[in-house]
């Protein structure tokens, strides 16, 4: 990778033409959309992102909507097993998943064949938001900003943990690495949660998650957020600067949305739509999110399609950059 190239992965450049929450609401007629439970499958296990934005959706799904929702986590292969099992369900809206870049727009370069294809297999159904990770480091190492790291990374061995392979942070520690010029070792595990377990253990010295998820951490010293992978700071965690900021363009964004089976109804995908947003924008759920870090938009079923087709192509040369690709 060529020094202070842009990686970005970002939904803001396809902002045209997205509705705003209060508009799409306005004239919509949210409510259940299904006499059966809805089966929301996370391609991670419990505790990260995906997960946390699927059990806020259950609940207010059936609180505020009268629809039953259950969360069925099925973690593996990089988001593959989950996406699989989704494309084979039937097209009933009854089964969906918390899509994301990993099954998406990063397993279409990450490996050389894939059981299910990302556009036809699926209908995009609504796009919820995007969120983005950051660098943790030890609170003892003494390292408060990017030029710090590299001078330790370059005199003393590091590892690092991520999610998986081929996970955003993964993606992320390796665009780093190529970037700053150093080596460090990756260790993937399954989902963020056990990651930051052995951080705290000891076993890590660095790990890449989401920093907004891990601001309890950061106000409890028990870590510190050196950088963030975002175009701009993000307002929950001020005082922990960009990649950008210090020197380093680094730039990506990790986005979540609704997606099913391929050939759902287009009156029951766009009932769900207009449920999603209806929930997203509820006072409770507006301050979750934003305590996750993540913030929402809503689109027109079509454009989040298109969307997604757009990302792979825009998360292929930092696929390749990683040295993953064709796995």
């Amino acid at each position: 990778m060529k020094p202070n190239h842009l990686l970005c992965a970002s939904v803001l450049a396809l902002a045209t033409g997205s509705m705003t929450f209060s508009a799409s609401i306005a004239s919509a007629e949210p409510g259940a959309w299904s006499d059966e439970p809805v089966r929301i499958v996370v391609t991670f296990p419990p505790g990260g992102t995906s997960d946390l934005v699927a059990r806020l959706l259950a609940k207010y799904l059936d609180s505020e909507f009268g629809q039953k929702a259950v969360v069925d986590n099925r973690p593996g292969a990089a988001g593959t097993v989950a996406a699989d099992y989704v494309a084979k369900q039937d097209a009933d809206g009854t089964t969906l998943m918390i899509a994301n870049n990993a099954p998406f727009t990063i397993a279409p370069t990450q490996f050389e064949t894939l059981p299910y294809d990302p556009m036809e297999s699926f209908t995009h159904v609504a796009y919820i938001g995007s969120s983005s990770p950051g660098l943790f480091v030890k609170p003892d190492a003494g390292i408060t900003n990017v030029a710090e790291f590299i001078e330790s990374a370059k005199e003393y061995p590091v590892t690092y943990g991520s999610s998986g392979v081929g996970s955003i942070s993964h993606i992320l520690g390796e665009a780093v690495d190529a970037e700053l010029g150093i080596e460090t070792l990756h260790v993937p595990y399954q989902g963020s949660a056990p990651a930051i377990q052995d951080f705290r253990a000891g076993v890590l010295d660095t790990f890449y998650d989401m920093v907004a998820q891990n601001s309890e951490m950061i106000e409890d010293g028990e870590a510190v957020a050196i950088a963030i992978a975002a175009p701009d700071r993000f307002p929950g965690v001020p005082d922990v600067p960009t990649f950008a900021e210090q020197g380093y363009d680094i730039v990506i964004e990790n986005w979540v949305g609704l997606s099913g089976p391929s050939g759902i109804d287009p009156a029951t995908a766009e009932q769900i739509r207009e449920t999603t947003e209806a929930v997203l924008a509820l006072p409770d759920v507006v301050a979750a999110m934003e305590d996750l870090g993540i913030s929402t938009k809503a689109m027109p079923s079509a454009e989040y399609a298109a969307f997604v087709e757009t990302q792979i192509g825009v998360w292929e040369p930092l696929i390749v950059a990683a040295g993953i690709q064709g796995k």
